[in-house]
């Protein structure tokens, strides 16, 4: 059965989602040796963030989906709605094989009106965290994602930046969505892989 709540929840998110002139997380763009990658070196900034342990992708991103959403509706000490941001960015630590448990923490940016000081989320599976600032080689693409697309977008990724001889972590890895799941055309995805910092092997 659908419920009045499911009905009033999907409500909000549409609206939440639907909105234009997301906040972004500011970067600087660096120089790429190829037109199928970029380079980008984010600031310092606060995400609201939720771990969730599981062997697929897609369900784990949907549960932390809604915790987070939950988080800016107003699940939070000042209960305040906070103005939602993009992207949704998915941290990947994939498992040791084909049937072990990955960790996923999907997080939404924290608007910049909360960066100083961000409502406490009453979530105990959620929690603020403080990126430091990190360069990333990201691969953009279209359509709606899934698991298998953001892998086989990811070995693109990979096979780009070891034909330019580039170092990078193979794990973990970003991925990132930039729209609401009723957006039909013109989507934005991207994934997103460590460059290696100095001193790295």
């Amino acid at each position: 059965m659908y419920s009045t709540t499911q009905g009033t929840m999907f409500k909000a998110i549409q609206q939440a989602l639907f909105s234009t002139g997301l906040q972004l997380p500011k970067f600087t763009p660096g120089e790429s040796q190829s037109q199928d990658y970029e380079v980008r070196t984010y600031q310092p900034t606060k995400w609201v963030s939720t771990q969730v342990t599981g062997l697929q992708y897609d369900p784990s991103l949907s549960t932390g989906f809604m915790r987070l959403f939950r988080y800016i509706q107003g699940s939070n000490e000042n209960k305040e709605k906070v103005e939602m941001t993009a992207p949704v960015t998915c941290l990947v630590n994939p498992g040791d094989g084909p049937a072990c448990e990955s960790n996923f923490t999907v997080s939404f940016y924290i608007p910049e009106q909360h960066q100083d000081n961000p409502p406490k989320p009453t979530d105990p599976e959620v929690f603020v965290e403080e990126r430091k600032e990190f360069t990333v080689f990201v691969r953009t693409y279209g359509g709606f994602s899934n698991e298998q697309k953001s892998r086989e977008q990811l070995l693109m990724l990979v096979e780009s930046l070891r034909r330019d001889g580039l170092s990078f972590e193979e794990k973990p890895y970003y991925t990132a969505g930039y729209d609401s799941p009723f957006k039909l055309t013109n989507r934005r995805n991207e994934v997103w892989l460590f460059k290696k910092t100095d001193g790295q092997q």
